[in-house]
This record gives structure tokens, C-alpha cells and sequence, in this order.
């Protein structure tokens, strides 16, 4: 049966967006915790904030050349300034030499694209004077922390938290994903008692997500057992991600370069190569990759990160079909390669070349054509008839039921090269 959500694994990839005052730092989006900033001096980036190249349709764009289908954003990170003229507080975008909303014309700009829509918003806010001091706060270290804390309130600033959900959800036409964001599951990692899904009134604060956008997606940060997929941060996994014993909804959040919010002097940035085998082996296992960029303070994306996007997109433009509407295959991919289908198309991504031979375990009797995806090339191929006795072979070694594509010496110049199988039956 179809859902109004199954856009999300057809779509299979995806451009996160961190986003804020602490761009203008360029130390990484956990700079008022890693350097302890006070609330007061921190407020120097928002007095300056003036994302004046801000054009959501060129970030559309640039998503959409990628072959990424959908969008998350950060409303709101852990220090709590919105990008939005909130109702609730000061500490936002319309106050700063910007003035503007940022959240109105990135939904309209994306929506325009033909890209679903999302939401990334922080269950934590150092800002709020009711956030508890915890082990990863600015204040951890004063002196009198535990006096700062006495006096503050959960439950006022939980009222907070879901009034500004509410009003993102209510502002801005239909949102198609609700990525809630914490770092730390329990109060234990916090040095606090009670679970974290207290803190935040998770089950209140999902049940008036649903009610506000009922086809949202709803990720598992929550600390509720029924979100709607799991989100890996920063690692690949191994297999196919279950709950329960049941297959669920997946997708691993990456960055370019290990930092979410730009960090002008961090250059580690991942190869084409590394950043296209991770959403192959995403897909490989039933995932989706939500590959993240980091907009510098005036608003433009890096160019570090534009030729990023642009590679990626050189090889997506030739090997989209393999990615998107696809899945992982009943058959088990020979080492250091991952297969892919979409309905009778059978995908080898070979991570490395083979010397000329590559040897496909039981598919003989079900190819009709293979073909290179990226110029439609022929692959020759031979077969051991799949009724021979188990132990017969052919001269080359190959037990019964193998199927061995005969590949050029010269590799494609690809990031990845792709091998399209014609499934037959």
C-alpha cells in the first residue's frame, strides 16, 4: 500500500543545511560549547549577521544539479538563534542587520525546484534563560552553576520549544520532514536524572507535529519508539537497519568535511569517490544519504563545497537511475562492490576496477544485456550453466550458476563505474 511518505526512500538523497550566527565564527556550529562563549559575548554574531548573498534558489540549484531530491534546514541549532521572526523571543533574524525572515523564501525557492521540503530544529537552546546548565553547556565550568540552575524552569522552557514548533508548522505551507535534533539521548550523559524525552514533552511534541502536518516524516530523536526512520550521524552501517526486528526507515547524516556549520579552516574534505560510494552503500542497504553543506555568513555556499556538489552531480547525471527509485538486491555483490535494482535493472557499482574479469555468483540464466551505465557501452558476458553439479567448474574456476563480465582494461573516467544489468524472468 502506498504512503504519502514514500517519497523518501524513492528519493534516496538529500542536502542538510546547518545554518546560523555561528557561521560567522567559521570554528564549527558547537563553537559556544567547545569555546564556552557566554550569552553576551556570543550575541556579537548575531549583531553582525548580514547574509547579504543569500539566494535560496541558487542553493536550489546547485541541490537539484547534485541529483539530491529533498532539503533539511536548520530552524534553530543548539544556540538557540532562529532563523525566523519568532513570536517568542528576540533572538532571531529580525533582529540583526538582515532583518529578514531566511525561512519563507528557502521553502518557496526549494518548493519551486521541485524538491521536498524540511526542517531541522534543535531540542536543545543555550540561549533560554529556562535551558538546563548540563555537561555540554557554555556555563558547565562557572563557578555557580549549580546556583544558575536552581532557578531555572523545564517545563516553561518545553513551552517555548513546542510554541516555536508550532509556529514553524503553521507559517509556512506543508513541511514533508521534521528532523529533531538532540545530542545526548538521557540527562544521564548530562549529569541529570529523568530521560531526555521528559525534558522536551516528546510525546506531546510529536502528536502536535502530526496534527499540525500530518504527512510529515518525523526522525528518531525524539527518544519515541514509533518515529517514522533512524538517523546514523556520521557513520555507514553495516547492514540494512531494523527495529524490533523489522525493516525501518534509514538515512545516514554526512558531512563534506566533518564540520556541519562552515569552518573556513577545516579542509578535510571527503573525495567524489568516498562521498559516492556512501550514498551507493546507502542505497545498497535500503538507506538514504542526507549529505550536509554549511553556507558561510553572507549566505553563498563555500566554493569548497559548490565543486563538491558539482562532481557528485557530474556522476549522478549519468548514474541517477541506479540511485534513485532504487533499492537493495536479492543477490550478493562479488567483494568491493555494492548492487542496487530497480525493478528489472540489475546495478554493479565496482568501488575498484577488476584486472579485465568480474564474476557475478548465480545470475546465470537471468541477464539478457549488460551494459556500462555511463555511455551505454556492451559488456560481454559469459555463463556457467546454473544446472551443472556444484562441483563442476569451468577452466577459469567458476563454480555453476557464475556469470563473468568481461570488462576494458581502461577504467571509466567515473567516480564510480556502473555495470547495468538486463534481468530476464
Amino acid at each position: 500500500m502506498s504512503s504519502p511518505q514514500d517519497w523518501f526512500t524513492h528519493d534516496r538523497f538529500g542536502l542538510f543545511i546547518h545554518w546560523g550566527v555561528y557561521s560567522a565564527a567559521a570554528r564549527h556550529e558547537w563553537v559556544m560549547s567547545r569555546e564556552q562563549i557566554p550569552v553576551e559575548e556570543y550575541d556579537t554574531y548575531r549583531r553582525h549577521f548580514d547574509p547579504d548573498l543569500y539566494d535560496p534558489r541558487e542553493w536550489a540549484a546547485a541541490a537539484k544539479a547534485a541529483g539530491m531530491r529533498y532539503v533539511v534546514l536548520t530552524t534553530k541549532h543548539h544556540d538557540g538563534f532562529c532563523l525566523w521572526d519568532s513570536d517568542l523571543t528576540d533572538y532571531s533574524v529580525a533582529n540583526t542587520p538582515y532583518g529578514k525572515d531566511l525561512i519563507g523564501p528557502y521553502v518557496e525557492a526549494f518548493r519551486e525546484a521541485g524538491l521536498k521540503v524540511g526542517f531541522y530544529h534543535s531540542l536543545i537552546d543555550w540561549h533560554h534563560p529556562d535551558f538546563p546548565i548540563d555537561g555540554v553547556h557554555p556555563r558547565r565550568d562557572d563557578e555557580d552553576a549549580a546556583e544558575q540552575n536552581a532557578g531555572r524552569d523545564i517545563a516553561r522552557y518545553r513551552e517555548y520549544l513546542h510554541g516555536q514548533v508550532r509556529e514553524l508548522l503553521t507559517r509556512y505551507g506543508t513541511i514533508d520532514y521534521l528532523f529533531y535534533d538532540f545530542s545526548y539521548p538521557d540527562r544521564e550523559h548530562r549529569g541529570l536524572p529523568g530521560k531526555g524525552h521528559e525534558d522536551w514533552g516528546s510525546q506531546e511534541l510529536e502528536a502536535l507535529t502530526r496534527e499540525l502536518q500530518p504527512d510529515i516524516l518525523i526522525n528518531d530523536r525524539l527518544d519515541l519508539p514509533d518515529s517514522d526512520l533512524v538517523t546514523p550521524e556520521q557513520y555507514q552501517p553495516s547492514a540494512p537497519m531494523t527495529r524490533n526486528g523489522q525493516p525501518v526507515r534509514w538515512e545516514a547524516c554526512q558531512t563534506l568535511n566533518g564540520s556541519w556549520g562552515y569552518d573556513r579552516d577545516n579542509h578535510d574534505y571527503k573525495s567524489t569517490e568516498l562521498l559516492v560510494k556512501m550514498l551507493v552503500d546507502g542505497v545498497s542497504k535500503d538507506g538514504n544519504l542526507l549529505l550536509n553543506v554549511g553556507p558561510t555568513a553572507r549566505g553563498n555556499f563555500d566554493p569548497r563545497a559548490v565543486a563538491s556538489l558539482e562532481s557528485i552531480g557530474e556522476w549522478m547525471h549519468l548514474h541517477e537511475r541506479s540511485v534513485v527509485g532504487a533499492g537493495p538486491a536479492a543477490y550478493e555483490a562479488p567483494a568491493d562492490a555494492r548492487y542496487t535494482q530497480r525493478g528489472d535493472r540489475l546495478y554493479l557499482h565496482l568501488f575498484s576496477w577488476p584486472m579485465r574479469h568480474v564474476h557475478l555468483s548465480g545470475l546465470a540464466g537471468k541477464i539478457g544485456y549488460a551494459q556500462l551505465l555511463n555511455d551505454a557501452s556492451e559488456i560481454r558476458f559469459t555463463e556457467v550453466d546454473p544446472n551443472q553439479a556444484a562441483q563442476n567448474t569451468t577452466p577459469g574456476g567458476q563454480p555453476a550458476g557464475t556469470v563473468t563480465l568481461t570488462l576494458p582494461i581502461q577504467r571509466p573516467d567515473v567516480a564510480v563505474p556502473v555495470v547495468e544489468l538486463f534481468l530476464e524472468g
